[in-house]
């Protein structure tokens, strides 16, 4: 059911790999799939879950049989709420719920392969310097990002803003797309976006990823991540995210 019964991480990075890789299928089922999971949690079916697996891919179903399971189980019951409230709010919900299932695998492993308090922690921090599945499903990591940013760095991140533009696009507050650097632009261009989050994963900016933003939510993506080549992005005169693109009315 989970995904992760083939194998049993044992060291604080394995530990850690297997949280990423749940936490990235579970963001892409909030974000780039997020249509595909609305239709999943039909609230006419049983009490379902949001599984996020090692290999970064996700999958709503129901609950595990054996009791106790073999591991923490999700938020039950997800797809109820689906149509009593507006959808970014359940989003949020689920995403809370999702957080806190992460955590709950993370730590259990933690238990069952005796981490002391040394490891607890550097496992914790770890996993704390990457933002929550709720803070990218919501924004609020970029939301924090650019209000601590704003006023130190307002004049110098606009000049550079304007000196990396393309074309028309030079007028926004940043391009439309961020290509790779070259070594000599890297140094300054982590340091402009360093802190720029990928709506679809949630990873940091890097100089060497080709990377573009959505005109509708202003959230940036790998473009990898939303299938967008920088050629293919050339001929886009207003690039909306899967989830912007998806959005309708609901119920």
């Amino acid at each position: 059911m989970d995904g992760g019964a083939q194998y049993n991480p044992r060291t604080v990075e394995e530990v850690f790999r297997d949280f990423k890789g749940r936490r990235a299928g579970m963001i892409k089922a909030l974000t780039t799939d997020v249509e595909e999971f609305y239709q999943r949690c039909d609230p006419e079916k049983e009490n379902l879950c949001l599984y996020g697996f090692p290999n970064e891919q996700w999958e709503v179903n129901l609950p595990a049989e054996e009791v106790p399971p073999e591991l923490p189980e999700p938020a039950l019951g997800i797809n109820f709420a689906r149509d009593g409230m507006q959808e970014k709010d359940w989003l949020s919900l689920v995403s809370v719920h999702s957080d806190a299932w992460l955590l709950a695998v993370a730590f259990y492993f933690g238990a069952r392969f005796g981490f002391d308090k040394a490891d607890r922690k550097r496992l914790f921090n770890m996993i704390n310097d990457l933002p929550t599945i709720f803070e990218v499903v919501t924004g609020t990591a970029k939301k924090q990002t650019k209000e601590k940013s704003s006023a130190s760095n307002h004049s110098s991140n606009k000049s550079k803003s304007n000196s990396k533009s393309r074309g028309s696009e030079s007028q926004g507050k940043y391009p439309k797309a961020m290509q790779p650097k070259d070594d000599e632009e890297e140094e300054e261009d982590d340091e402009e976006h360093g802190e720029t989050l990928c709506g679809a994963c949630g990873e940091n900016y890097t100089s060497d990823e080709f990377w573009i933003c959505c005109d509708v939510c202003e959230k940036w993506f790998h473009g990898k991540c939303v299938k967008i080549t920088p050629a293919r992005a050339e001929h886009i005169k207003q690039y909306k995210c899967p989830s912007c693109s998806n959005k309708r009315a609901r119920p």
